[in-house]
């Protein structure tokens, strides 16, 4: 288990159509996070900034997105991590609801 600080941890909301709709619905949030965190780390981390509690955390990795131009193959996006953290009822985070 690497120690992350929990600053580290969560690196920005991912904020789409589709996770608006699951903030609306499910009550779940999405961040992009460090690739070496673990669910209990992203848990804390969110429970400790947000001053909300956490009842489900789901990850996964999203793959490297791949380009080409003529016989040149590039990569247009690195691979990064994503976590769905589920919200207790009452709670909500702020900073998606402007």
């Amino acid at each position: 288990m690497v120690d992350l600080h929990i600053y580290d941890v969560i690196k920005r909301p991912v904020i789409t159509e589709k996770s608006s709709g699951q903030v609306d619905d499910l009550n779940q949030y999405v961040f992009e996070v460090s690739q070496e965190a673990n669910k209990i780390q992203i848990k804390e981390a969110v429970e400790v900034i947000f001053d909300v509690e956490v009842l489900k955390v789901r990850t996964m990795v999203q793959p490297a997105k791949r380009g080409q131009r003529g016989r040149k193959a590039y990569v247009r996006s690195k691979q990064w991590k994503k976590a769905i953290v589920t919200l207790a009822e009452g709670s909500e985070i702020d900073l998606f609801n402007p």
